[in-house]
C-alpha cells in the first residue's frame, strides 16, 4: 500500500498496539493505521452514546458512576485507544457540551454572530476599516 492510496490496509494492528504503541528504531510511536483510529472512534461513540442514556457529561469528574453504569463501553474505549486518546476526547466531550451551552445562552439573549468571525474574527473586520 503506498502512502496515498486509497485502498483499505490488509491487516490491522491488534488492540494492543493501539492502546499501548510499541516505539519504532528512532524511540518514536508507530502511529495507529485507518482500521486502529476507525475502531478507537466506534469504541468512543459508543462509550458517549452509553454516557448519554446515563446523562453523564463528565465521566472524569463522575468517573464511578461512568464506569458503574458503562463499564463494557469504557473497557472496549480503552482497549481500542490509546491512553492519551482516551483522556483527550473525554475532556473534549466536556469542552463541547460547555460550547453548546455557552452558544445556546447567547442565541437565547438575542446574540447575532459577528460579521467576518468565520476567519479571523472581530480583529479581521477592524483590519479592514469596518
Amino acid at each position: 500500500m503506498g502512502w496515498f492510496s486509497s485502498s483499505s490496509p490488509t491487516t490491522s494492528q491488534p488492540a494492543a498496539a493501539i492502546a499501548n504503541p510499541e516505539a519504532s528504531k528512532d524511540g518514536g510511536y508507530i502511529a495507529p493505521d485507518r482500521t486502529a483510529r476507525a475502531q478507537c472512534w466506534e469504541g468512543r461513540d459508543n462509550f458517549f452514546k452509553c454516557l448519554d442514556r446515563h446523562n453523564i457529561i463528565d465521566s472524569v469528574q463522575e468517573d464511578d458512576k461512568a464506569r458503574k453504569g458503562c463499564m463494557p463501553e469504557l473497557m472496549e474505549f480503552e482497549k481500542y485507544c490509546a491512553s492519551s486518546w482516551v483522556t483527550y476526547f473525554k475532556k473534549r466531550r466536556v469542552m463541547e457540551h460547555q460550547r453548546d451551552l455557552t452558544l445556546r445562552k447567547l442565541s437565547e439573549e438575542g446574540a447575532t454572530p459577528m460579521e467576518g468571525s468565520g476567519v479571523g474574527g472581530a480583529g479581521a473586520a477592524a483590519l479592514k476599516g469596518r
